[in-house]
């Protein structure tokens, strides 16, 4: 007789940079980056938006695929992401897992402040954070989303619950991905479980641009204050 869908398990290691501050127990700044970046990138954005003083991981999607050579004969690429359509469930609970390892981790080390810490996505990963969220609120402070989407289940899960977390929800006016017309109730959706949501939308397409970078240091700043 078939059987299928056997499931054997296996082990995978999961990459970051890390950025420690100055003094020990610092807040603590995790960045994930979209579809198809990788690690070294979103610390180079991380880097221009952490207050001074903060701690910064930038942890690395878990999916990668080559990416084809800018040029011809040019050497391949590699992108990671954070999803897949295929058993997106188990995609999502390892990226809850990683997050609350890398919290325990960094915390015991005494490099971050485990009371201040501060989650970043840009695109794909920005609804996966929101999940995290208000599915483990007890791990974060604060969450700042650039350029993406909320989960799909937000108005119909029982998995998310109110909490005492502050949310900076950033768009792009001229985002293919996320348009004015699709993220427009964000605000109201994320203040239903949230304490706090500031959102703002900047003239730019599917990307980070200057002004978002000095106003995500700036709420970071004063949402980090013990």
């Amino acid at each position: 007789m078939n059987k299928p869908d056997q499931i054997l398990k296996a082990h995978i290691n999961l990459y970051y940079d890390l950025q420690p501050a100055a003094n020990s127990g610092a807040p603590l700044l995790i960045a994930l980056h979209g579809y198809g970046a990788f690690k070294e990138q979103m610390m180079r954005e991380a880097q221009q938006m952490a207050p001074d003083g903060f701690a910064i991981a930038s942890l690395q999607g878990f999916h990668q695929h080559m990416k084809e050579p800018r040029q011809p004969g040019g050497p391949l690429r590699f992108g990671f992401g954070w999803l897949t359509s295929y058993r997106s469930d188990e995609s999502v609970a390892i990226h809850h897992q990683a997050v609350i390892d890398l919290i325990d981790r960094l915390a015991g080390d005494g490099v971050a402040d485990r009371s201040r810490v501060f989650l970043l996505g840009f695109s794909q990963s920005c609804a996966l954070n929101y999940r995290f969220a208000f599915t483990h609120p007890e791990h974060l402070r604060g969450v700042v989303g650039i350029c993406g989407g909320i989960p799909g289940d937000w108005e119909t899960s029982s998995v998310y619950r109110p909490a005492p977390i502050d949310v900076f929800h950033l768009a792009g006016t001229e985002d293919e991905f996320y348009p004015p017309a699709r993220v427009a109730d964000y605000e109201k959706q994320l203040g239903t479980r949230a304490r706090s949501v500031a959102s703002k939308s900047y003239r730019a397409a599917h990307e980070i641009v200057a002004e978002m970078r000095a106003d995500v240091k700036q709420w970071l700043a004063q949402h980090a204050v013990s």
